[in-house]
């Protein structure tokens, strides 16, 4: 601002504070339209953060299975070859058996429950109880879900297909978006199947880019002659869900924005009737030698400082509705703490004062030009 401004703002606050209840529900109309802004955006881009901080680990899943509609039953050694090539440098590569068995525990309750098998469970599998090998060689990790029905816990013997295992560990539950489900399954070593063919190979790549990258060489490798098997990329599905998350922010960020220009008008008219009110002083000050610059200067700051001041008590209540979700709901602080929700802030400040000085630039200039003569006989 220029030195010669200051007199403007010190006059438009004069003038707002000598009519202070039409200046505070003018800037209120600011609050509010701020607030929805501000507030709306942050809870979509919170959902939005909480959903890809609760599913973002499986982005870096790709799984592969054979694709039954082209007849495919299992996957080669050969596959798993090239899988690996492909994956090389990207992630690990755990191929899985599967099968369905009655489990029993030593209580004698028994279920049924899918079976998987493998070598390499710590790349797929956390422990809720118990230590998840990285190289599985013997005993049983056995689901929550199913251990619970069962009654058995670390330590336990659990029979299977006439075979007994010791528990090692309880598996912490899956994701529910996930094929491989442990909930209700038991993984045990690769030795305790039949030696042969792979049913599905998961891939848990280092990062959500190379989950894409990996997924894509497959298909070139695998499915170059034909569609020999299925490439599950769970990233997509997450790309899915970001992009609903990005409409339903703009739909909210919508509606916040007509509040707004709702508040717009009001200060319009808050400006406009101020000037008609004000024609004998406005006429006065032209009179005397003030020029319309100076007049058009001083009403268009009486228009932003009620921006300024609806859009910085709007950002406040926003911030304190967004600690009180943090403090009624289970997201996580830092979450809500997230830089990016602090952009909201910034752009339905930014909005409030735009808004708000739009409204007054109108009143401002048809003050302006008003004629000295023709203001002071009114």
């Amino acid at each position: 601002m220029r030195p010669g401004d200051f007199p403007a703002v010190v006059m438009a606050t004069r003038n707002l504070r000598r009519n202070k209840l039409r200046s505070v529900l003018a800037a209120l109309g600011i609050v509010i339209g701020v607030l929805a802004i501000a507030t709306l955006g942050i809870f979509g881009n919170v959902l939005q953060l909480a959903a890809l901080e609760s599913l973002g680990g499986l982005g870096d899943q790709v799984i592969v299975s054979p694709n039954q509609d082209a007849g495919g039953e299992s996957l080669t050694a050969r596959d798993i070859t090239e899988i690996q090539r492909v994956s090389e440098g990207r992630g690990t590569v755990v191929p899985l058996r599967s099968d369905g068995a009655v489990v029993s525990g030593t209580g004698g309750s028994s279920s049924f429950a899918t079976i998987y098998g493998t070598d390499r469970p710590a790349a797929l599998f956390n422990a809720e109880a118990g230590t998840v090998p990285e190289r599985h060689r013997q005993g049983a990790l056995v689901g929550s879900s199913l251990a619970e029905e069962l009654g058995v816990q670390v330590g336990s013997l659990v029979e299977i297909a006439g075979n007994d295992y010791r528990v090692i560990a309880v598996l912490a539950p899956g994701e529910d978006i996930s094929p491989i489900q442990p909930d209700s399954a038991v993984v045990l070593p690769e030795s305790a199947f039949v030696p042969g063919d792979y049913d599905q190979v998961v891939v848990q790549a280092n990062s959500g880019e190379d989950a894409r990258a990996i997924a894509e060489g497959v298909r070139d490798r695998l499915n170059a002659r034909e569609q020999r098997v299925s490439v599950f990329e769970l990233s997509s599905i997450l790309d899915q869900i970001e992009e609903f998350f990005d409409l339903l922010n703009q739909f909210l960020i919508g509606l916040g924005a007509v509040s707004l220009v709702v508040a717009g008008v009001a200060i319009f008219n808050v400006m406009l009737m101020s000037t008609t009110e004000r024609k004998g002083e406005i006429g006065l000050l032209r009179a005397v030698g003030v020029q319309k610059r100076d007049i058009l200067r001083t009403l268009v700051v009486e228009a932003t400082l009620l921006g300024i001041l609806g859009g910085f008590v709007g950002v406040l209540l926003s911030i304190g509705a967004a600690l009180l979700l943090w403090y009624v709901s289970p997201i996580a602080l830092d979450i809500i703490l997230d830089p990016s929700n602090g952009v909201y802030l910034l752009v339905a400040f930014v909005f409030g004062v735009a808004v708000s000085l739009a409204s007054g630039l109108y009143p401002a200039w048809k003050a302006a030009n008003l004629e000295p003569v023709e203001a002071l006989r009114d």
